[in-house]
């Protein structure tokens, strides 16, 4: 089935038994269009070396997906998904990653402040506060390793571990302050604006961040409505499809309507070292099977502290997605994604299968 691709999804769901079907238009709803077009005789040679035909371009079929829970959705175009992954990291982005050694990270007890209540050292790292905060509390992982690509297990642990430490500093300064979000932004496609490897933190007041409240509000309303947890739904969904399997209480999904390309959630029912280790695979993945150079993971979770909400049946979600190729100047976000639908190149089968699930 996963080798079908999302170009054939419509038709995939119709070989679903009838409950799976059921479900899964409740979650989802797709519709298909085609894209017609007529390049001019000069064209032809540029539109076969690229897209292999040009019978190709001529009618392009894209599947539109929408989550009826979240209102996320994605556009996916098969000429564009079934273009070659690259899985080797160029060379001028390992001479721009050498020749940034010596920035202030490489130094942090020199070369960057500490937060009001001190900082938190790892066994693979130290933590700052950043220096142009975008909430009170607002600190940074700096990683001993500078490479931001490379990373073992017991790093990746040490990492999040490191992060937990902070909140639990921050929230014992502060106990009003409850909602962590923890994300990794690796390299400047993903928005870090130093290249040493490095994740960032918040710890905010009052109520969580406003996707994630959303999120929660949309899965209550799910509860109420269903009777289900939307996250074991979503999963059931995803595992019909062949786009998500367990390994040791973690979930994995391939997303059926990414933010950005290749996206992966991971769900657990706590932060452990089973979705720790998780949380590593993925990334070893990322990066030698699919060849990703920058990315963005972030924690979704619930609060730090107790609070008068409701987040029962809420899990530990990880969200990692692929932001393209560092050395290319076009940018991945347009107002597509901004104001509209997410546009995706990846094929989420495709995902699947490289992150290892079962065909």
């Amino acid at each position: 089935m996963s080798t079908k691709g999302m170009a054939h999804l419509p038709e995939i769901v119709t070989t679903l038994p009838p409950s799976e079907r059921q479900l899964f238009h409740r979650l989802f709803h797709v519709s298909t269009t085609v894209g017609r077009l007529n390049p001019p005789p000069s064209m032809h040679p540029w539109i076969e070396e690229h897209f292999g035909s040009l019978e190709a371009v001529l009618n392009q079929r894209i599947i539109k997906v929408t989550n009826l829970v979240t209102w996320e959705g994605a556009l996916f175009n098969e000429i564009r998904s079934q273009r070659p992954m690259e899985a080797t990291v160029k060379a001028d982005l390992r001479e721009a990653i050498i020749e940034s050694e010596g920035d202030p990270f490489c130094h942090p007890m020199e070369g960057t402040p500490e937060d009001s209540f001190g900082r938190v050292k790892g066994s693979h790292s130290i933590t700052a506060s950043n220096i142009a905060k975008y909430d009170g509390f607002h600190g940074l992982v700096i990683f001993d390793e500078h490479d931001p690509l490379r990373f073992t297990p017991e790093e990746v642990a040490d990492y999040i571990d490191t992060a937990l430490a902070w909140a639990q500093k921050a929230n014992s300064e502060e106990p009003e302050a409850k909602y962590l979000f923890f994300m990794w932004n690796c390299l400047w496609k993903a928005g870090a604006s130093i290249i040493h490897g490095h994740a960032q933190m918040t710890l905010s007041r009052e109520m969580h961040y406003a996707k994630i409240e959303r999120l929660r509000r949309a899965a209550l309303d799910y509860r109420a409505t269903y009777g289900g947890n939307y996250f074991d739904d979503l999963y059931r969904v995803h595992a019909s499809l062949g786009l998500a399997f367990t390994r040791k209480g973690t979930r994995v999904l391939a997303y059926l309507t990414p933010v950005k390309e290749k996206e992966v959630l991971l769900l657990s029912p706590e932060l452990d070292n089973a979705l720790k280790e998780a949380i590593f695979g993925a990334l070893r993945r990322y990066v030698e099977t699919l060849g990703v150079s920058a990315f963005n993971l972030a924690f979704i979770m619930p609060p730090v502290a107790p609070t008068e909400e409701d987040w029962s049946g809420f899990p530990v979600m990880v969200r990692l997605l692929d932001r393209g190729d560092p050395m290319n100047r076009t940018a991945d976000v347009g107002a597509m994604e901004l104001y509209a639908s997410s546009v995706i190149s990846s094929d989420p089968f495709q995902v699947a299968g490289a992150l290892g699930a079962p065909p």
